[in-house]
Protein backbone atom coordinates (compact mmCIF):
# COMPACT_ATOMS: atom_id res chain seq x y z
CA UNK A 1 0.00 0.00 0.00
CA UNK A 2 1.32 3.41 -0.95
CA UNK A 3 0.98 6.49 1.27
CA UNK A 4 1.28 10.10 0.35
CA UNK A 5 3.64 12.15 2.47
CA UNK A 6 0.65 13.80 4.20
CA UNK A 7 -1.01 10.46 4.96
CA UNK A 8 2.27 9.05 6.28
CA UNK A 9 2.68 11.97 8.62
CA UNK A 10 -0.86 11.52 9.94
CA UNK A 11 -0.31 7.81 10.50
CA UNK A 12 2.96 8.35 12.35
CA UNK A 13 1.37 11.00 14.52
CA UNK A 14 -1.45 8.61 15.36
CA UNK A 15 0.98 5.85 16.30
CA UNK A 16 2.96 8.23 18.51
CA UNK A 17 -0.23 9.33 20.21
CA UNK A 18 -1.36 5.75 20.79
CA UNK A 19 2.05 4.84 22.14
CA UNK A 20 1.99 7.76 24.52
CA UNK A 21 -1.52 6.88 25.67
CA UNK A 22 -0.46 3.31 26.38
CA UNK A 23 2.46 4.57 28.46
CA UNK A 24 0.26 6.93 30.43
CA UNK A 25 -2.23 4.14 31.08
CA UNK A 26 0.58 1.91 32.30
CA UNK A 27 2.25 4.56 34.47
CA UNK A 28 -0.25 7.07 35.73
CA UNK A 29 0.89 9.97 37.88
CA UNK A 30 -1.45 11.72 40.27
CA UNK A 31 -0.82 14.90 42.24
CA UNK A 32 -1.79 15.27 45.90
CA UNK A 33 -1.43 18.72 47.49
CA UNK A 34 -1.37 18.83 51.29
CA UNK A 35 -1.46 21.93 53.50
CA UNK A 36 1.13 20.98 56.12
CA UNK A 37 4.85 20.33 56.17
CA UNK A 38 6.61 16.98 56.23
CA UNK A 39 7.17 17.04 60.01
CA UNK A 40 3.41 16.73 60.61
CA UNK A 41 1.77 13.35 61.20
CA UNK A 42 -0.90 13.80 58.47
CA UNK A 43 1.76 14.53 55.86
CA UNK A 44 3.90 11.61 56.97
CA UNK A 45 0.88 9.35 56.61
CA UNK A 46 0.17 10.84 53.17
CA UNK A 47 3.67 9.90 52.01
CA UNK A 48 3.21 6.35 53.36
CA UNK A 49 -0.20 6.14 51.66
CA UNK A 50 1.33 7.15 48.33
CA UNK A 51 4.25 4.73 48.72
CA UNK A 52 1.94 1.81 49.50
CA UNK A 53 -0.14 2.50 46.39
CA UNK A 54 2.96 2.74 44.26
CA UNK A 55 4.27 -0.58 45.58
CA UNK A 56 0.96 -2.42 45.33
CA UNK A 57 0.32 -1.27 41.76
CA UNK A 58 3.86 -2.11 40.62
CA UNK A 59 4.44 1.63 40.05
CA UNK A 60 1.50 1.88 37.65
CA UNK A 61 -0.04 4.58 39.85
CA UNK A 62 2.38 7.09 41.32
CA UNK A 63 1.01 9.72 43.68
CA UNK A 64 3.23 12.77 44.11
CA UNK A 65 2.65 14.42 47.50
CA UNK A 66 3.12 18.19 47.40
CA UNK A 67 3.41 19.10 51.08
CA UNK A 68 3.30 22.45 52.85
CA UNK A 69 0.85 24.04 50.39
CA UNK A 70 3.70 24.09 47.88
CA UNK A 71 1.49 23.27 44.89
CA UNK A 72 -1.86 24.76 45.88
CA UNK A 73 -2.74 27.03 48.79
CA UNK A 74 -4.70 25.33 51.53
CA UNK A 75 -8.10 27.06 51.04
CA UNK A 76 -7.98 26.26 47.32
CA UNK A 77 -7.34 22.52 47.62
CA UNK A 78 -11.02 21.41 47.75
CA UNK A 79 -11.82 23.36 44.60
CA UNK A 80 -8.73 21.97 42.85
CA UNK A 81 -9.86 18.40 43.58
CA UNK A 82 -13.49 19.13 42.71
CA UNK A 83 -12.60 20.61 39.31
CA UNK A 84 -10.02 17.95 38.47
CA UNK A 85 -7.06 20.33 38.58
CA UNK A 86 -5.52 17.65 40.80
CA UNK A 87 -6.73 14.11 41.36
CA UNK A 88 -6.75 14.10 45.16
CA UNK A 89 -5.78 16.29 48.07
CA UNK A 90 -5.70 16.70 51.82
CA UNK A 91 -7.57 19.46 53.60
CA UNK A 92 -8.41 20.54 57.13
CA UNK A 93 -12.11 19.74 57.11
CA UNK A 94 -13.18 22.86 59.01
CA UNK A 95 -12.13 25.23 56.23
CA UNK A 96 -14.89 23.72 54.10
CA UNK A 97 -17.50 25.00 56.55
CA UNK A 98 -18.61 27.71 54.14
CA UNK A 99 -19.50 24.99 51.63
CA UNK A 100 -21.88 23.17 53.98
CA UNK A 101 -22.40 23.08 57.77
CA UNK A 102 -21.65 19.35 58.01
CA UNK A 103 -17.97 20.22 57.54
CA UNK A 104 -18.04 22.23 60.78
CA UNK A 105 -18.75 19.25 63.02
CA UNK A 106 -15.26 18.92 64.47
CA UNK A 107 -14.64 22.66 64.86
CA UNK A 108 -17.37 23.16 67.47
CA UNK A 109 -15.76 23.84 70.87
CA UNK A 110 -16.39 21.34 73.67
CA UNK A 111 -18.63 19.06 71.62
CA UNK A 112 -16.04 16.26 71.51
CA UNK A 113 -12.86 16.77 73.51
CA UNK A 114 -11.43 13.25 73.91
CA UNK A 115 -10.23 10.92 71.18
CA UNK A 116 -12.97 8.46 72.08
CA UNK A 117 -15.72 11.07 71.74
CA UNK A 118 -14.08 12.49 68.60
CA UNK A 119 -14.17 9.05 66.97
CA UNK A 120 -17.84 8.74 67.93
CA UNK A 121 -18.56 12.17 66.46
CA UNK A 122 -16.80 11.22 63.24
CA UNK A 123 -18.89 8.07 62.86
CA UNK A 124 -22.00 10.20 63.42
CA UNK A 125 -20.93 12.82 60.87
CA UNK A 126 -19.29 10.62 58.25
CA UNK A 127 -22.45 9.65 56.28
CA UNK A 128 -23.49 13.30 55.96
CA UNK A 129 -19.97 14.37 55.02
CA UNK A 130 -19.80 11.69 52.32
CA UNK A 131 -23.18 12.76 50.90
CA UNK A 132 -22.00 16.34 50.58
CA UNK A 133 -18.66 15.39 49.07
CA UNK A 134 -20.49 13.24 46.54
CA UNK A 135 -22.62 16.22 45.49
CA UNK A 136 -19.41 18.15 44.90
CA UNK A 137 -17.82 15.45 42.75
CA UNK A 138 -15.49 14.12 45.42
CA UNK A 139 -15.12 10.91 47.41
CA UNK A 140 -13.74 10.49 50.91
CA UNK A 141 -10.65 8.32 51.26
CA UNK A 142 -9.48 8.74 54.86
CA UNK A 143 -9.15 11.05 57.84
CA UNK A 144 -6.29 11.90 60.20
CA UNK A 145 -7.16 13.66 63.47
CA UNK A 146 -5.12 16.32 65.20
CA UNK A 147 -4.44 16.51 68.93
CA UNK A 148 -6.94 18.54 70.92
CA UNK A 149 -6.78 22.27 70.22
CA UNK A 150 -5.51 24.45 73.07
CA UNK A 151 -4.69 28.09 73.71
CA UNK A 152 -1.34 29.71 72.87
CA UNK A 153 -0.63 33.23 74.12
CA UNK A 154 2.25 35.56 74.78
CA UNK A 155 1.06 36.38 78.31
CA UNK A 156 -0.65 34.05 80.85
CA UNK A 157 -4.43 33.69 80.63
CA UNK A 158 -6.56 33.02 83.70
CA UNK A 159 -9.91 34.47 82.62
CA UNK A 160 -11.66 35.19 79.37
CA UNK A 161 -11.19 38.92 79.98
CA UNK A 162 -7.42 38.40 79.68
CA UNK A 163 -8.01 37.75 75.97
CA UNK A 164 -10.21 40.75 75.28
CA UNK A 165 -8.97 42.86 72.38
CA UNK A 166 -6.27 40.41 71.28
CA UNK A 167 -5.85 39.41 67.64
CA UNK A 168 -6.74 35.72 67.48
CA UNK A 169 -5.65 33.48 64.64
CA UNK A 170 -8.59 32.08 62.68
CA UNK A 171 -8.45 29.38 60.00
CA UNK A 172 -12.06 28.35 59.44
CA UNK A 173 -15.55 29.82 59.71
CA UNK A 174 -15.97 28.24 63.15
CA UNK A 175 -12.70 29.59 64.53
CA UNK A 176 -13.61 33.06 63.27
CA UNK A 177 -16.91 32.86 65.13
CA UNK A 178 -15.13 31.58 68.23
CA UNK A 179 -12.75 34.54 68.14
CA UNK A 180 -15.71 36.91 67.93
CA UNK A 181 -17.40 35.32 70.94
CA UNK A 182 -14.14 35.53 72.91
CA UNK A 183 -14.07 39.31 72.30
CA UNK A 184 -10.93 38.96 70.20
CA UNK A 185 -10.32 39.98 66.60
CA UNK A 186 -10.29 37.02 64.19
CA UNK A 187 -7.31 37.18 61.84
CA UNK A 188 -6.89 34.56 59.11
CA UNK A 189 -3.41 33.07 59.18
CA UNK A 190 -2.43 29.74 57.63
CA UNK A 191 0.04 27.43 59.37
CA UNK A 192 3.21 28.34 57.41
CA UNK A 193 2.59 32.02 58.24
CA UNK A 194 2.17 31.63 62.02
CA UNK A 195 5.74 32.45 63.17
CA UNK A 196 5.93 35.63 61.12
CA UNK A 197 2.38 36.62 62.14
CA UNK A 198 3.30 36.46 65.82
CA UNK A 199 6.67 38.11 65.33
CA UNK A 200 5.16 41.06 63.45
CA UNK A 201 2.14 41.50 65.72
CA UNK A 202 -0.44 40.35 63.20
CA UNK A 203 -1.76 37.92 65.82
CA UNK A 204 -1.37 37.73 69.62
CA UNK A 205 -3.01 34.37 70.31
CA UNK A 206 -4.17 31.15 68.68
CA UNK A 207 -6.01 27.94 69.45
CA UNK A 208 -4.30 25.01 67.79
CA UNK A 209 -2.69 21.65 68.49
CA UNK A 210 0.55 21.00 70.37
CA UNK A 211 1.87 19.48 67.13
CA UNK A 212 1.38 22.73 65.22
CA UNK A 213 3.19 24.56 68.01
CA UNK A 214 6.13 22.18 67.96
CA UNK A 215 6.47 22.13 64.18
CA UNK A 216 6.35 25.94 64.11
CA UNK A 217 8.76 26.29 67.07
CA UNK A 218 6.25 28.34 69.04
CA UNK A 219 8.81 28.93 71.81
CA UNK A 220 10.50 31.45 69.53
CA UNK A 221 7.56 33.88 69.67
CA UNK A 222 5.30 33.08 72.66
CA UNK A 223 5.52 31.81 76.22
CA UNK A 224 2.22 30.25 77.34
CA UNK A 225 0.17 27.19 76.43
CA UNK A 226 -3.10 26.70 78.29
CA UNK A 227 -4.34 23.14 77.82
CA UNK A 228 -8.07 23.83 77.29
CA UNK A 229 -8.54 20.89 74.86
CA UNK A 230 -11.42 22.60 73.09
CA UNK A 231 -11.98 20.20 70.17
CA UNK A 232 -10.25 17.52 68.08
CA UNK A 233 -10.31 18.41 64.37
CA UNK A 234 -9.36 16.28 61.40
CA UNK A 235 -7.79 16.41 58.00
CA UNK A 236 -9.60 14.54 55.25
CA UNK A 237 -8.14 13.15 52.05
CA UNK A 238 -10.55 13.34 49.12
CA UNK A 239 -10.32 12.13 45.54
CA UNK A 240 -11.97 13.42 42.39
CA UNK A 241 -14.77 10.93 41.62
CA UNK A 242 -14.22 10.93 37.86
CA UNK A 243 -10.49 10.31 38.25
CA UNK A 244 -11.16 7.43 40.64
CA UNK A 245 -13.78 5.84 38.37
CA UNK A 246 -11.37 5.89 35.42
CA UNK A 247 -9.10 3.45 37.27
CA UNK A 248 -9.56 -0.30 36.96
CA UNK A 249 -11.26 -2.09 39.86
CA UNK A 250 -8.04 -3.63 41.12
CA UNK A 251 -6.31 -0.25 41.40
CA UNK A 252 -9.37 1.25 43.06
CA UNK A 253 -9.22 -1.48 45.70
CA UNK A 254 -5.51 -0.85 46.29
CA UNK A 255 -6.33 2.81 47.02
CA UNK A 256 -9.20 1.93 49.35
CA UNK A 257 -7.06 -0.58 51.25
CA UNK A 258 -4.24 1.93 51.64
CA UNK A 259 -6.75 4.55 52.79
CA UNK A 260 -8.12 2.26 55.50
CA UNK A 261 -4.60 1.64 56.79
CA UNK A 262 -3.82 5.35 56.71
CA UNK A 263 -6.88 6.19 58.79
CA UNK A 264 -6.02 3.52 61.38
CA UNK A 265 -2.47 4.90 61.61
CA UNK A 266 -3.84 8.40 62.07
CA UNK A 267 -6.13 7.65 64.97
CA UNK A 268 -3.46 5.55 66.70
CA UNK A 269 -0.55 7.88 65.99
CA UNK A 270 -2.25 11.10 67.09
CA UNK A 271 -2.57 9.85 70.66
CA UNK A 272 1.19 9.40 70.87
CA UNK A 273 1.95 12.71 69.13
CA UNK A 274 -0.33 14.67 71.45
CA UNK A 275 1.57 13.55 74.52
CA UNK A 276 5.02 13.85 72.95
CA UNK A 277 4.45 17.31 71.51
CA UNK A 278 3.00 18.75 74.72
CA UNK A 279 6.16 17.61 76.53
CA UNK A 280 8.30 19.15 73.78
CA UNK A 281 6.62 22.53 74.26
CA UNK A 282 7.49 22.44 77.97
CA UNK A 283 11.01 21.23 77.27
CA UNK A 284 11.64 24.33 75.16
CA UNK A 285 10.51 26.73 77.85
CA UNK A 286 6.82 27.24 77.11
CA UNK A 287 4.73 27.36 80.28
CA UNK A 288 2.21 24.54 79.95
CA UNK A 289 -0.67 25.10 82.36
CA UNK A 290 -4.13 23.80 83.09
CA UNK A 291 -6.97 26.29 82.59
CA UNK A 292 -8.69 27.91 85.55
CA UNK A 293 -12.23 26.85 86.38
CA UNK A 294 -13.46 30.33 85.49
CA UNK A 295 -11.84 30.23 82.06
CA UNK A 296 -13.25 26.79 81.30
CA UNK A 297 -16.74 27.79 82.44
CA UNK A 298 -16.74 30.80 80.12
CA UNK A 299 -15.31 28.86 77.19
CA UNK A 300 -17.89 26.10 77.57
CA UNK A 301 -20.64 28.72 77.52
CA UNK A 302 -19.27 29.89 74.18
CA UNK A 303 -19.24 26.28 72.99
CA UNK A 304 -22.91 25.90 73.91
CA UNK A 305 -23.76 29.06 71.92
CA UNK A 306 -21.91 27.72 68.88
CA UNK A 307 -23.66 24.35 69.07
CA UNK A 308 -27.05 26.07 69.05
CA UNK A 309 -26.03 28.30 66.15
CA UNK A 310 -24.76 25.28 64.25
CA UNK A 311 -28.03 23.41 64.77
CA UNK A 312 -29.90 26.21 63.04
CA UNK A 313 -27.76 26.05 59.90
CA UNK A 314 -29.01 22.81 58.32
CA UNK A 315 -31.20 19.77 59.09
CA UNK A 316 -28.17 17.51 58.57
CA UNK A 317 -26.68 18.96 61.75
CA UNK A 318 -29.58 17.61 63.81
CA UNK A 319 -28.94 14.19 62.25
CA UNK A 320 -25.27 14.32 63.22
CA UNK A 321 -26.01 15.39 66.78
CA UNK A 322 -28.77 12.80 67.16
CA UNK A 323 -26.43 10.02 66.02
CA UNK A 324 -23.65 11.34 68.23
CA UNK A 325 -25.82 11.49 71.36
CA UNK A 326 -27.22 7.98 71.01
Amino acid sequence: MRFTTKKTAILLASLITLGSASHVAAETQWHMPTPYGDANLPTQIAHEFAEEIKNNTASELNIVVHSGASLIKHPEIPRAVRTGQVQLGEVFIGIMGNTHPVFKHDNIPFLATTFESAEKLWQAAKPEVEKQLNKEGMMLLYTVPWPAQSLYTILPVNTLSDLKGLKMRAYSPSTSRLADLMNTTPTTVQVPEIPQAFSTGIIDAMITSPSTGVNGQAWDYLSNYTDVRAWIPKNIVVVNKRAFKRLDKQTQQVILDAAAKAEAKGWAGVRVKAEEDTKTLAKHGIIVSQPSDELMTDLKKIGAIMIEEWKAEAPEVETILSNFNQ
